[in-house]
């Protein structure tokens, strides 16, 4: 059994911010699999499926960024779905729009959606996808930015790597496969 997280707050208030695009990768990925129906469950929105004869489970946390660890671990406990099988999707400041990466383990970055899952789940060595969303720019503070509005070029950029993103999504809920490695927008490379 495997689990999907996307990170992101609930609300139509946040739809389409950078702080969001974990829910988004969720859906976009959930549409190309031809799959609809979401429940509440585990402080969730949830829906589990099959994806080549094996169980997935796609949840986007209800509880708020913060505390998104709560979801994912009362839903991996209740399946006991092994760590190396859970992938959590998350926005990164750190990246630019356009740029995401695929990493096995590792720390918070400083992402309080990632640190409060590694609490929960006392284990940081879940699979995450960070989606670049790129720091502020002149005096617009964080918070500001991450629950702002992709500017035009920004949202380019971050479609054309989620897109990347979801072809390799797939590689992993139909083989297991996942490698640390980066990608780039085309218009970047």
């Amino acid at each position: 059994m495997k689990l999907v997280a996307g990170l992101g707050n609930p609300g139509k208030e946040y739809e389409g911010t950078p702080h969001n695009v974990g829910f988004q990768v969720v859906d976009l990925l959930l549409k190309q699999l031809g799959i609809s129906g979401f429940q509440q469950k585990f402080k969730s929105q949830f829906l589990q499926t099959s994806v080549k004869g094996e169980a997935c489970i796609f949840i986007k946390p209800q509880t708020f960024m913060n505390r998104s660890g709560l979801a994912v671990a009362e839903c991996a406990n209740f399946y006991k779905i092994p760590i190396e099988n859970i992938v959590i999707i998350s926005d990164d400041l750190d990246l630019p729009p356009g740029k995401a990466r695929f990493r096995y383990g590792g720390g918070h970055g400083g992402h309080n959606g990632l640190r409060s899952i590694i609490d929960s789940l006392a284990n940081n060595q879940f699979r995450r996808v960070r989606i670049g969303i790129g720091r502020p720019a002149g005096k617009r503070n964080v918070v500001g930015h991450v629950l702002g509005r992709w500017s035009k070029a920004e949202e380019k950029f971050a479609l054309s790597v989620i897109y990347l993103v979801l072809n390799e999504l797939m590689s992993f809920l139909e083989t297991t496969k996942f490698e640390n490695t980066s990608f780039s927008a085309p218009e970047l490379a």
